[in-house]
């Protein structure tokens, strides 16, 4: 690099700041957001110099952090932190702060802790610079190495993996006006605080301070790394003026094309997507089951409930031969599942579907949106399980959708039919008898009509498969589908709830 040997002449900060302050909780978080959100937002100044900015993708990447640089590293504790540099899109600092005891320290940016591959970039590029962002490690597949499990950055996403996943779907902290005319507004995570962990430590709290046009808000993240990757969230929102539809525990995934959405173009791989369903579980026991989809235009649907007891974006195809794909891996990309912690009231699963051209977009969205939002300047408390998942994800005790398929619905000669076979499996399907009768109770709304359902167990999986053929009154309209296995009237399924978009 050009700059190297003169890198100790840019005016740089010290690592640390030294200024100690009294005992730093989540009450010090939450006052920091009540007084911003009493004053008039103010938009964080982008740092960059042209140089960062114009990075391409590619060249973004060539900036790596060194790893012998992590944080507490050489006091060789259980948790080290690394940290992301900016540029390119990360045109705004984030602030990292460590808490050791009564203490609070700033970690400041130190362009001698990365490397900076074959992009030139001169001294003036790197000063005043602040961190993109940062991602946590911690030892979750073996002993000797440190994995990383938790990365925060960009606006306010974060993402977590567990043992034996690899990075997919993202976190939010908070959704505002998702796919609403007026526009997203997208709150930003500006500063954090991360407790120094002891030596023996096997969870890390990370405290957040979120910031945006109409809302301002303190977060607190414990981290519980393990084979199912735990987040509690604990927020306080205050909001400077009203929102339309706030969103609550937002989850962002990708669908591009799977067994029930074949590909557009040719394609090698049969399935693409980090996730390929929404499920509910409602507070009075019901599961629901959505398959995603790519639509061609935006395509919103949502579910009223009151007292969620969870929902998540969901990877069940755990099948590399689903996905072909020895790059992208998409069968270890993990399951998201939200736990509402206390009561949460009325309101609705929100799932947005975005048409998207490629796999590079994430272009599904689900969140609870309450029906009764926070008031401007009065408090609002909301807690949360976030559980990053693969090998024992959650699902129904009874028995679940494994895929869903599409093809024409004619028999003898062709017609305008749809026809569509779905396949369950779960305990309740192993129990059944030889004899035992599986109905498929299935209903269409007042755009579809149900032509004929049929049940027949699956011999090569130990399930059952549920056949549906239906005729659409409207091609410009969408038809929504409900439908579950039962017996002797107990059902023996979680409902399959599936739309068909307008064509």
């Amino acid at each position: 690099m050009t700059w190297i040997n003169t890198a100790c002449a840019v005016a740089l900060a010290s690592l640390c700041s030294t200024a100690p302050v009294l005992a730093f909780t989540f009450d010090d978080v939450a006052s920091k957001a009540r007084r911003l959100a009493a004053a008039a937002y103010v938009k964080p100044e982008k740092n960059v110099s042209k140089a960062l900015a114009n990075l391409d993708y590619d060249q973004y990447r060539d900036i790596r952090f060194d790893p012998s640089r992590s944080w507490w590293r050489n006091a060789k504790l259980p948790f080290e932190l690394a940290f992301f540099h900016q540029g390119r899109n990360f045109d705004t600092p984030v602030r990292v702060h460590e808490i050791v005891g009564k203490n609070v320290q700033e970690i400041r940016f130190d362009p001698k802790s990365f490397h900076y591959g074959a992009n030139e970039l001169q001294p003036r590029d790197l000063a005043g610079l602040g961190f993109a962002g940062f991602r946590v490690h911690y030892p979750v597949n073996t002993t000797k190495y440190k994995d990383e499990v938790l990365v925060f950055l960009g606006a306010s996403y974060f993402r977590a993996v567990g043992k034996g996943q690899l990075y997919g779907l993202s976190a939010r902290g908070l959704a505002i006006d998702t796919a609403l005319n007026s526009g997203e507004e997208f709150p930003q995570f500006t500063e954090f605080w991360v407790e120094r962990p002891s030596p023996a430590a096997k969870e890390l709290t990370i405290y957040a301070l979120l910031n945006s046009p109409r809302v301002a808000g303190a977060y607190r993240f414990t981290l519980k790394p393990g084979v199912d990757t735990a987040v509690d969230v604990k927020a306080q929102l205050y909001l400077r003026e009203n929102v339309s539809k706030l969103g609550i525990a937002p989850l962002t995934s990708m669908y591009f094309f799977g067994e029930n959405q074949r590909a557009q173009v040719e394609d090698y791989r049969p399935e693409v997507h980090d996730s390929d369903g929404l499920a509910i579980q409602s507070g009075t026991g019901e599961w629901i089951w959505r398959p995603l989809l790519n639509p061609r235009r935006l395509l919103m649907t949502s579910y009223a409930l009151s007292n969620p007891a969870g929902f998540g974006l969901m990877q069940r195809d755990r099948q590399f031969n689903s996905y072909e794909d020895l790059e992208a891996r998409y069968e270890m990309r993990p399951s998201a599942w939200v736990e509402p912690k206390g009561q949460w009231g009325a309101g609705r699963v929100e799932l947005i579907q975005i048409p998207t051209p490629d796999e590079t977009n994430d272009n599904v969205v689900a969140f609870w949106v309450p029906d009764n939002p926070p008031r401007p300047g009065v408090p609002f408390d909301i807690e949360y399980r976030l559980l990053w998942q693969k090998d024992a994800e959650k699902r129904p005790p009874s028995s679940w959708t494994v895929q869903t398929r599409r093809g024409h619905g004619w028999v003898k000669k062709p017609d305008d039919s749809i026809a569509l076979s779905v396949d369950f499996e779960g305990p309740a399907l192993k129990k059944l008898a030889a004899g035992d009768k599986v109905d498929a109770v299935v209903s269409a709304d007042a755009n579809g009509k149900i032509m004929e359902t049929n049940t027949i167990r699956n011999d090569a999986t130990g399930g059952w498969r549920m056949t549906v053929r239906l005729r659409r009154t409207d091609e410009k309209k969408p038809v929504e589908l409900r439908g579950y296995l039962n017996s002797n009237n107990n059902a023996l399924s979680e409902t399959w709830s599936y739309i068909l978009p307008p064509e």
